[in-house]
């Protein structure tokens, strides 16, 4: 058990240690002196089973063998029942021809997958997992063997349940290449460049040296993580210079992100349309490669795969979403009486006219759609019809300030965050040694 989770075990074992004191590593004695409890000595004789006996009852134990995977998305039947152990001519025949698993399982990459086999190898039991949506809930896909061979497949709903998750790592080369190192979720590397975006420069200003400690939700389903969840707390130590983030809602607010003394740190807008993606033109004059001639590049453009999720930085109404012209598949998004945002050259749009819309949400996928010599997405952002470089603009804070009221609440949350991230880079600390 140590040996699959070492670092759930040292990350309890740090916590348990500060608890203790402010850091201060000591076990306290609550009872007497050993030494001077009575000892007795007992002696007694243990007759072993006959080794036939033993045998016999191996014999009559039924002994299952489980095995996980995730679906890939060349996986036929065949590949599947390989990976997961299984020889089975019966549940395989069983698995092709039955439609909820030709359309929940097969051609679905990266769903769990888990398998209970007999000791010959043969299918009693198999079960793939997945979200569908944001509602909370996860489906099971279930196909089992009856007392009489027959197999039969259905499908359940039940809920995610939230399990509180420790991390920490440093940067050597990125943060993506951190959180890999560490076993941490890029969801959560994409969260944490969000939260401080306004406060560290994650293209250019990071340096090698630089740790964070993360607290996060991970969302399971039958014990098992099928998705992650919000940070809850963070600390970032970039170029010396340490950063504290942890989410409050207060009732009747909407949520964000605040330093440990209550100021706000959620912007207006996100810094970008994307959760991770490389400038590629900037806001300035350029030479257009399709008309051949310089003119102003009146917003931003970022590289990236065809494909790559594209999200709304703000809160808004989508006042477009359709074809333009030189934009190809556009979507723009009005976000007050003010600002509007472009989002160009997409290859879908997932949003459609007058549709309210949520900061993150996925508005439609890059793509080369237009006048574009290759997959980018172009983004504009203009304030009351001029446009603004996105950059700058997108930095204004919403200057959000806890009531008094809510106070108290904020105070004991952020004690109880300070702990858990002190035992997080407790975590770290341990693990380099």
């Amino acid at each position: 058990m140590i040996e699959h989770h070492p670092r759930k075990l040292t990350a309890v074992l740090a916590a348990l240690l500060l608890g203790g004191g402010g850091g201060a590593f000591a076990v306290a004695s609550f009872g007497p002196d050993p030494s001077a409890l009575p000892v007795r000595e007992v002696l007694e004789a243990v007759e072993p089973q006959g080794l036939s006996e033993q045998a016999e009852a191996l014999d009559a134990h039924v002994f299952n063998l489980y095995r996980s995977d995730a679906v890939r998305a060349s996986d036929t039947v065949e590949s599947l029942l390989g990976r997961l152990g299984i020889s089975d001519p019966a549940a395989a025949a069983y698995l092709r021809q039955d439609a909820t698993v030709r359309t929940q399982m097969l051609g679905r990459p990266g769903r769990a997958v888990r398998a209970e086999a007999t000791a010959s190898h043969s299918l009693a039991r198999l079960t793939a997992r997945w979200v569908p949506d944001d509602s909370g809930n996860f489906r099971r896909l279930v196909v089992e063997r009856g007392e009489d061979g027959r197999f039969a497949s259905r499908v359940e709903t039940a809920p995610l349940s939230a399990a509180v998750r420790l991390g920490s790592g440093t940067i050597r080369s990125s943060l993506y290449a951190a959180v890999d190192e560490s076993h941490i979720p890029d969801e959560v590397a994409m969260q944490v460049a969000d939260i401080f975006s306004a406060e560290i420069d994650f293209h250019r200003g990071l340096r090698k040296g630089d740790r964070f400690s993360v607290v996060y939700e991970a969302l399971e389903a039958d014990g098992e993580p099928l998705r992650t969840g919000r940070v809850l707390s963070v600390e970032f130590v970039n170029s010396g210079k340490t950063h504290h983030a942890l989410w409050f809602q207060e009732p009747g607010q909407k949520g964000g992100y605040f330093s440990l003394d209550g100021k706000s740190l959620t912007s207006s807008y996100l810094a970008s349309p994307m959760e991770f993606s490389r400038v590629t033109s900037g806001f300035a004059m350029r030479f257009h490669p399709i008309l051949q001639k310089w003119r102003a590049h009146l917003g931003v453009d970022y590289g990236a795969p065809t494909g790559t999720p594209v999200r709304t930085v703000g809160d808004g109404i989508v006042e477009f979403a359709g074809w333009q012209n030189g934009f190809g598949n556009v979507v723009i998004v009005k976000h007050n009486a003010a600002d509007q945002t472009v989002y160009a050259h997409l290859s879908r749009i997932l949003v459609k006219p007058r549709q309210a819309v949520e900061q993150g949400q996925r508005i439609g996928a890059v793509g080369s759609t237009g006048w574009a010599t290759g997959p980018h997405l172009h983004f504009e952002f203009r304030v009351n019809g001029a446009h603004q470089n996105p950059i700058h603009v997108a930095k204004r804070s919403q200057a959000y300030t806890l009531s008094a009221a809510a106070r108290p609440a904020f105070d004991k949350l952020a004690r109880s965050m300070q702990s858990q991230l002190a035992a997080a880079s407790q975590a770290l600390v341990a693990g380099a040694e």
